[in-house]
C-alpha cells in the first residue's frame, strides 16, 4: 500500500466527515432533528448507511448517529516512521468517506439547492435501477464505470465515452478537475446524456460519486436479496459487488497545466478508497502511486500512467469484464450504449414513418432457394437522393431461411429489429410492425450512413445472434412511396394472422413450459417459469421467445421443463415443475404456483414491470407499475413494495408480473382473476385499455373497466372502498381472499 495514497486518503476522509458534520448541523438548525431526510423513490433509505451500518435513516437526527459511526472509522494520518504497508486503515477511512458523502448528497434534498439541475441527474431511483437491471443480467450492459475529473480536450472526452458506449459500459460521471467536469465537456460537444444513452452525469462535486456506489449497493439488495443487518450482510454485499457487479473508477487528470494538487485531490483519494471496498479498481492517466497486488479487488487496485487511448481497454482488463465489440460494416459507431439515443428535429437529416409517412418492418420465413444470403436491396431513393429535413417512407422486409427455423420464430426475431437499428450512433428508431419511426442525424449522414446500412446492421446481427436457426438472410428496404404500399398491406395481413395464432395458445396446449434463469447472475435463487399464457415478469420473454432462445443455445438460460403430473390444476402446480424449481433455486423453494399469488407464488429478481398486491379491505388486489412514483392504496409506493418482494423470495400476497399477463385468462385465476383488480395507475390503465376491454368482453363484464379505480379516484384505502362500493365492484361480493 503506497504511503502517499494512505496519507492522502485518510486526510481526505477527515475533511469529508467534517464537511458532512457541518452541513448536518446547519440543516438541523434550520429544519430540526425530526425533519425527514430521504432520496426520492427508493425503499433502501440512505443506501450507504443501510449497507455499512444496517441503519434505516429517516430523519436528520438519525444522521447524527451515522456520522458518529463514520468518525469512529477515521484513522490518524500515518507519519513516515510508523507507516506500515497495510490497506485496512485506508479502507476504513474510505467507508467513512462514503457515509459522509451520502449524508452531504442526501441533505441537498432537504435544504437545497436541488441537486437535479441542468445536466446533473443526482440520485438514481429504484425504478431506474430495476429498468437497467435487466440489461445487467442479460449481458447488454457488462458493467459500469465511474468517471471522475475531465479530459484535456472535449474531443478526448467524446472519444472516451464513445469507447465505453461501443462496449456497452454504463458511464457514471461525477467530480471535476480544477472546476472542469467531463459531463460539461460532453454537453459542450452536444452529446446526449441520460440513462437511455448509458451516460449518467450525477453531479459536479466529488460527493456525487457516492451515487454510483449506492447504485451498486442496491443492486445487491435488489437482485441478490441481501437485507443489511450488520457486518455479516455488509460483507456479503461487498463480495456480491466484487463478484457480480463489474465496475471500475476512471480518475482522469485533464490538462497538463492543472496544478498537481487539483488533479487527484485528497477527497478523490478518499472516495477511491471507498470504491475499493466494493472490489472496484481505480485506473488513471495521472502519475499517481500504484497498488498492484491483488486482495480486495480481483486484480490490481490502483493502476496509473495509462494513456487516454488505452485507458478503457486497460480498465476492462483490470476489472475482468467480458466484452464483445461487434464490428458492423457501417460508418458510425455501434453498441448498446447508443440504443436509447434521440435525434432531435433540429439535428435530423431525414426521417421515415411515424406520423409523417408510411413505415413498417416485417420478418418472413422463406425456403432456402428463395433467399440470396447477404443480399440488400434499396427499392426507391437512397439517402443522397433525398432532401434534407424531409420525411420518406421506409419498409423493412427481412427474409430468412434455415433448416431449424420455424414460423413461430418470425415475431421473436422481428422484435429484435428495433434493438439492432437503435444501437447505431446517430440513428433514432421507435416502434415496431406498422408503426415505426426512424430518423438519421446530420452527423450520421456526414459520416456516410445510408439506407443500405440498415440492411448491413440486420444482416450482421441476425447472423450473429441466430446462427443456430438461421442460415440465410436478405433484406429489402422500400423508400418509394408507391412501391411500399403492396408490401405494407401484405405485412398487416401477416401481423393479424400471427396474433390469431399466438393469441390462441393456452397452457393446456403444450407439454413443456420454459424456464428463464437469466437473472440468476444477479438473483441466484430466482427462477421464472414461462408458459404460453404467462410471460416472464420482466415483460421481455414470452413462451415463444424462450423456445427460440433454447433452439439457439440449448445450454443457455431458457430450457424446456416437462410439466409432469398435475398436482393442483387450480393453483397451477405440476410435479416436474416443482422438482425443477427446487433444484434451480438451490433448494430454497419447493413449490411454485403458476396461477396463485397467495399460495407459493413465483419469485422475483427485481426486474418486474408491475407488482400485484393484496388489499384485504377491498377483498381485491391493486396493480402498480414501476413508472408510477405515487402512493398506492395499500400504503406503499412501488419502490417500497419492490424492496420487499425482490431477490428470489416467495412473498404470499404479492407477486411481480409483466404487463401483458394482466389480461391473460390465467392472471391470478386461483383467486378469481381480473375481477379482483380494484386499482391501478391511470397511465397503466390507459396503456392496456384495448387489451383490457377485449378481456372483459370475453368474460361478459365490459362494465368492469370503469369500476377499476386509479389514483385520481383514491390513494388511501378508505376512499378506495368508498369508490368501489359506489361503483358496485364485483370484488366486494366475492369469496374472501384471506
Amino acid at each position: 500500500m503506497s504511503r502517499i495514497i494512505a496519507k492522502a486518503a485518510i486526510r481526505g476522509a477527515h475533511r469529508m466527515v467534517e464537511r458532512a458534520e457541518d452541513a448536518l448541523a446547519k440543516a438541523i438548525e434550520a429544519k430540526g432533528k425530526d425533519a425527514e431526510v430521504a432520496y426520492p423513490n427508493t425503499a433502501y433509505y440512505l443506501p450507504i448507511m443501510y449497507l455499512f451500518l444496517g441503519q434505516k435513516v429517516e430523519k436528520l437526527g438519525d444522521l447524527e448517529e451515522s456520522l458518529q459511526e463514520a468518525r469512529k472509522l477515521l484513522r490518524k494520518v500515518p507519519n513516515d516512521e510508523l507507516w506500515l504497508p497495510y490497506l485496512g486503515d485506508t479502507l476504513d477511512c474510505g467507508v467513512a468517506t462514503l457515509i459522509a458523502e451520502e449524508a452531504i448528497e442526501a441533505l441537498k434534498f432537504v435544504t437545497g439547492p436541488t441537486p437535479v439541475e441542468g445536466i446533473w441527474l443526482s440520485f438514481t431511483d429504484d425504478g431506474i435501477l430495476r429498468t437497467q437491471g435487466i440489461k445487467l443480467v442479460d449481458g447488454r450492459m457488462p458493467g459500469f464505470a465511474a468517471v471522475v475529473g475531465c479530459t484535456a480536450t472535449n474531443e478526448q472526452a467524446v472519444q472516451l465515452v464513445r469507447g465505453m458506449q461501443e462496449r456497452s459500459i454504463l458511464v457514471f460521471m461525477a467530480g471535476h478537475t480544477n472546476g472542469r467536469a467531463v459531463a460539461e465537456q460532453l454537453a459542450e460537444a452536444d452529446i446526449e446524456m441520460n440513462w437511455d444513452t448509458f451516460l449518467v452525469p450525477y453531479g459536479k462535486e466529488i460527493t456525487a460519486a457516492v451515487h454510483a456506489l449506492n447504485f451498486a449497493a442496491r443492486s445487491a439488495m435488489t437482485f441478490g436479496g441481501i437485507v443489511p443487518k450488520g457486518l455479516k450482510e455488509a460483507r456479503e454485499i461487498l463480495l456480491y459487488n466484487r463478484n457480480r457487479v463489474y465496475a471500475f473508477v476512471l480518475a482522469i487528470g485533464g490538462d497538463d497545466d492543472v496544478p498537481e494538487d487539483q488533479v487527484i485531490t485528497d477527497e478523490k483519494y478518499a472516495t477511491a478508497a471507498g470504491a475499493i471496498n466494493f472490489g472496484f479498481p481505480v485506473i488513471s492517466d495521472v502519475n499517481i502511486p500504484e497498488i498492484l497486488p491483488t486482495g480486495i479487488c480481483t486484480y490490481e487496485h490502483v493502476v496509473a500512467n495509462v494513456t487516454m487511448e488505452e485507458i478503457v481497454t486497460r480498465a476492462v482488463e483490470v476489472r475482468g469484464l467480458t466484452i464483445k465489440i461487434e464490428k458492423i460494416p457501417i460508418p458510425v459507431p455501434f453498441g448498446a450504449g447508443f440504443e436509447g439515443e434521440r435525434v432531435r428535429k433540429e439535428d435530423m437529416y431525414v426521417q421515415f414513418g411515424g406520423k409523417y409517412s408510411d413505415g413498417f418492418e416485417v420478418l418472413r420465413m422463406k425456403s432456402m432457394d428463395e433467399v440470396a444470403d447477404t443480399r440488400i436491396e434499396v427499392i426507391g431513393p437512397e439517402i443522397d437522393e433525398m432532401t434534407e429535413g424531409e420525411a420518406y417512407p421506409l419498409g423493412v422486409v427481412v427474409e430468412v431461411a434455415g433448416r431449424n427455423f420455424q414460423e413461430d420464430f418470425e415475431s421473436v426475431v422481428e422484435r429484435r429489429i428495433h434493438e439492432y437499428i437503435s444501437c447505431a450512433n446517430g440513428i433514432f428508431h421507435m416502434g415496431q410492425r406498422a408503426i415505426t419511426w426512424v430518423r438519421i442525424s446530420r452527423e450520421a449522414h456526414k459520416k456516410g450512413f445510408k439506407v443500405k446500412d440498415f440492411g448491413e446492421i440486420l444482416l450482421a446481427k441476425i447472423h450473429n445472434d441466430f446462427s443456430a436457426i438461421i442460415d440465410r438472410v436478405q433484406v429489402k428496404l422500400y423508400t418509394d412511396a408507391e412501391k411500399i404500399k403492396g408490401s405494407l398491406e401484405e405485412s398487416r395481413v401477416i401481423y393479424r394472422q400471427r396474433d390469431d395464432r399466438i393469441g390462441g395458445m393456452t397452457d393446456e396446449d403444450v407439454e413443456d413450459y420454459y424456464s428463464c434463469t437469466l437473472c440468476q447472475s444477479y438473483a441466484p435463487d430466482h427462477v421464472c417459469i414461462v408458459t404460453p399464457q404467462r410471460l416472464g415478469l420482466c415483460g421481455a420473454y414470452t413462451w415463444l421467445d424462450c423456445k427460440a432462445s433454447h433452439q439457439i443455445n440449448e445450454h443457455g438460460p431458457n430450457e424446456p421443463v416437462s410439466k409432469g403430473k398435475c398436482v393442483d390444476p387450480v393453483l397451477g402446480q405440476w410435479e416436474h415443475i416443482n422438482e425443477y424449481i427446487s433444484v434451480k433455486s438451490n433448494g430454497n423453494l419447493t413449490k411454485f404456483s403458476a396461477y396463485s399469488m397467495l399460495v407459493d407464488p413465483m419469485t422475483s429478481c427485481g426486474c418486474f414491470e408491475c407488482i400485484v398486491g393484496i388489499m384485504p379491505e377491498a377483498n381485491g388486489v391493486i396493480i402498480v407499475d414501476r413508472d408510477h412514483q405515487g402512493m398506492t392504496p395499500i400504503g406503499m409506493k412501488f419502490s417500497t413494495l419492490a424492496g420487499q418482494i425482490g431477490g428470489g423470495i416467495q412473498t404470499p400476497g404479492f407477486v411481480g408480473i409483466g404487463k401483458v399477463y394482466i389480461t391473460s385468462p390465467k392472471f391470478i385465476s386461483a383467486e378469481g382473476g381480473i375481477e379482483r383488480v380494484v386499482w391501478m395507475p391511470k397511465v397503466l390503465k390507459e396503456e392496456i385499455t384495448e387489451r383490457l376491454k377485449a378481456r372483459l368482453e370475453d368474460i361478459g363484464k365490459p362494465e368492469l373497466l370503469d369500476k377499476i379505480a386509479t389514483e385520481e379516484d383514491a390513494e388511501d384505502p378508505e376512499k378506495l372502498v368508498e369508490f368501489l362500493q359506489k361503483a358496485e365492484h364485483p370484488a366486494l361480493a366475492m369469496a374472501a381472499m384471506i
